[in-house]
Parts: C-alpha cells; sequence; structure tokens
C-alpha cells in the first residue's frame, strides 16, 4: 500500500524474493494512469502489507484495485491494528484475512503492566477504542 506500507513490503518481498509492486490510493492523473506501479501478473498471489489498519478503508481499497487487476489477494499483514469493530466488519465484508504483528489491546495492557498508564488512562483509551467518534465528539463540542 502506498507510501506508508512501502517500506515494509519491500523488506517483506526482497527477504522472500519475491516481486514488489505498490498500489496508489488512485491512480494518477498523468503519464500511463497506473493505480499499481510494477510488475502484477494476472492470477499472481500477493499479500498485501500495511504499517497501520484503523478501520481498514484505504487498506481494502488497495485490495480491491490488486483484485480488479487480477490478482489472488491471499489477505494482508500489518504492523499494527486498533482492532475497530468497524474494520473487522469491513476486511469480513471483502473476505480480506488481516494478520497483524501487534494491537492495540496488547499495548494498552503492556502499557498498564509496567506502570506507563493508571488505572484512569486504561479506562480512557479502552473507551476510545469501543467508540472513536462518539468519544472525539464529545471534545469537539466543547
Amino acid at each position: 500500500m502506498a507510501t506508508a506500507g512501502i517500506p515494509q513490503g519491500v523488506l517483506v518481498a526482497e527477504a522472500l524474493g519475491l516481486p514488489f509492486v505498490y498500489v496508489r490510493s488512485a491512480k494518477k492523473s498523468h503519464g500511463l494512469t497506473n493505480q499499481i506501479e510494477g510488475r502484477l501478473e494476472k492470477g499472481r498471489s500477493v499479500v498485501v502489507v500495511e504499517d497501520l489498519v484503523s478501520t481498514g478503508k484505504s487498506s481494502l481499497a488497495a485490495v480491491d484495485a490488486l483484485r480488479q487487476a487480477g490478482a489472488n489477494v491471499k489477505g494482508m499483514v500489518a504492523i499494527f491494528t486498533y482492532g475497530l469493530e468497524i474494520a473487522d466488519l469491513n476486511f469480513k465484508e471483502k473476505a480480506c484475512k488481516l494478520i497483524t504483528l501487534s494491537d492495540y489491546n496488547h499495548l494498552i495492557e503492556k502499557a498498564a503492566a509496567i506502570n506507563y498508564i493508571d488505572k484512569n488512562d486504561k479506562q480512557t483509551l479502552m473507551e476510545w477504542r469501543s467508540n472513536p467518534q462518539a468519544w472525539s465528539n464529545r471534545f469537539e463540542n466543547k
């Protein structure tokens, strides 16, 4: 996924000796007007590499573009996810498996375990995670 996932994607492709392509958020408005950069053969199996997944919307747009180009998307790997319910629903709807190295719950638990945050902080952070938009709206209206 362009652009934040490019460094991780390149490293994974290089380590596995596999080709690398990246997906722009939209087709270029000039030149070849590519959305996918690199050589992608139809029917080729691919795994999308991301840095961060929140709702999954932009990540899954890349999956859609790859599928439209004839790729067999096996799933997505990411460094981190907030584990939002909407992301789970979005990935299920697109029939795309997501595997992450870490997630919000583990981050908060570790922060609490090493006393980086206290009980009140943990409660606030978990409240945000349950409904980020509603939580944010409380502060925007002040």
